[in-house]
């Protein structure tokens, strides 16, 4: 890029000691032909680029001369602000950020910013803070744009969202960086003037231009942790668009960016990738260190400030002019005036904290609780016929106590006493409430003037239902008897 004949020295202009002058030219020249209030359809001619320079001119200083310039091959010395501007401008066109268009028709010449001119004047109008910038809409520009490469299809919504979600990292390191900066600067004026008003103006005139239009923004309405999710499902649905869609979107940004094309690789893919990646890096890594940046900014300021409003309420202080009332003083009468302060100080009690009371306690973290709500799948078939054979089953073979007692009762009808060899089977459910006989006697805790009572016999019986079973007497009494 700088190694052409036309390019070789392109930052030539930006290297003397007139290097703020030419910043200062090229950035109005910026504004008066890209800015909103330029004329696009009408283009600078030589004594328009001339007044446009001599107007930057008055505005930027020269800086002092020095021994690092004694080389420079620049004029020194210019008589007038039209001589300085024709300088300018020869060495703009020379060094490549100006171009010389000549009109066939009319032979009128005009001078615009060349394509790599254009694009590095652009950093240096954007450093100027006092340009209201909306750098916070890339978050939700993102989301847009995906939203719309959903909607309609088209491949250059999905590009935006790709060119934005780069835009979001960049400008939380702008935001950081602008802090920091921030807080050097005010560290620096309070060294070399320390006024408490100045310095705490220069501090909410920061909070106030500053973080509320833009770095507020970010961190509320804009914040990539709301948007992070918003973003995920979008580029979830384009992943499970049909394979035909998919394909002829493969296509087409294999012709429009054929740069990102590689072998056994999807370049859709990539870019869904690489936007996933990028909006987990802004939310994990920069949107912490920003918050960090402005916690670290406020509590400079704050201490800034409370020690400069400290040192001006002492600035009445008699402390100082005591010290030196005794210092003029003989030694003698020193230490005199020093033993009845120290007289009048002597009941003051002093009193240190035991060290083996100090105890340090660890944070408890908090417990992690996972709110992720998945969807059941459905069951198998075969698992669903297994599970209701086993319900019916243990259904089946499952008694009460309520029906074991009247089991028993409607044994017994009007006599007071059976044998479980003479209980009668006439169902399934006999046979069980027979094989739990014995149990009724556990019913005799209920609330009831009935009582069982359970006695072996000592003999063992045969059935068509059991081998070999231990007889028992069951007798239903009163509670009086």
């Amino acid at each position: 890029m700088f190694f052409t004949p036309e390019r070789q020295d392109f930052f030539k202009p930006l290297t003397s000691k007139y290097r703020e002058q030419v910043a200062q030219c090229l950035s109005l020249l910026y504004t008066r032909l890209y800015g909103s209030n330029a004329d696009y359809g009408h283009s600078l001619s030589r004594d328009q680029l001339l007044e446009i320079l001599e107007e930057a001119l008055t505005r930027a200083p020269t800086l002092a001369d020095d021994a690092s310039q004694a080389d420079d091959d620049s004029p020194q010395r210019f008589k007038s602000l039209r001589e300085q501007a024709l300088w300018i401008m020869k060495q703009l066109l020379e060094s490549g950020w100006l171009e010389k268009q000549v009109d066939t028709a009319t032979l009128q010449s005009t001078y615009p910013f060349t394509r790599l001119g254009r694009l590095f004047t652009q950093p240096l109008v954007e450093s100027d803070t006092a340009r209201i910038r909306t750098r916070h809409r890339n978050t939700r520009n993102t989301l847009n744009a995906l939203e719309a490469f959903n909607s309609r299809g088209e491949v250059h919504d999905l590009l935006d969202a790709f060119e934005y979600s780069e835009r979001i990292v960049t400008d939380f390191t702008d935001v950081i960086s602008e802090l920091e900066e921030r807080k050097r600067e005010l560290v620096r004026e309070v060294e070399s003037q320390q006024l408490v008003q100045q310095a705490t103006d220069q501090f909410f005139e920061f909070m106030e231009q500053r973080f509320q239009p833009d770095v507020a923004v970010r961190l509320s309405a804009d914040s990539v942790e709301k948007h992070r999710d918003q973003i995920g499902k979008a580029i979830t649905k384009i992943r499970r668009k049909p394979k035909q869609e998919k394909a002829s979107i493969e296509r087409e940004l294999r012709r429009f960016i054929p740069e990102l094309a590689r072998p056994a690789q999807s370049v859709l893919w990539t870019i869904l990738d690489t936007i996933e990646r990028r909006m987990g890096n802004a939310a994990e890594i920069m949107l912490p260190a920003l918050r960090r940046a402005l916690h670290s900014f406020t509590k400079r300021a704050d201490i800034i400030i409370r020690q400069l409003t400290y040192l001006n309420s002492q600035s009445n202080n008699d402390l100082l002019d005591v010290c030196q009332q005794l210092a003029e003083l003989p030694a003698a009468e020193q230490s005199a005036k020093l033993e009845r302060a120290a007289e009048a100080m002597a009941p003051m009690r002093v009193q240190l904290i035991d060290p083996s009371q100090v105890r340090l306690q660890e944070r408890k973290r908090a417990a992690l609780v996972t709110t992720a709500v998945t969807e059941q799948p459905p069951l198998d078939p075969q698992a669903e016929r297994e599970l209701l054979i086993q319900q019916m089953l243990d259904q089946a073979f499952t008694i009460d106590n309520t029906g074991l007692r009247h089991y028993v009762e409607s044994a017994l009808r009007s006599g007071r006493q059976v044998s479980t060899r003479h209980l009668p089977i006439d169902s399934a459910r006999d046979l069980l409430a027979m094989a739990h006989a014995i149990e009724v006697a556990s019913h005799n805790n209920l609330s009831s003037t009935q009582r069982f009572c359970v006695e072996p016999t000592g003999q063992q019986l045969q059935t068509d239902y059991f081998n070999t079973a231990d007889e028992f007497l069951i007798s239903l009494f009163e509670e009086t008897e």
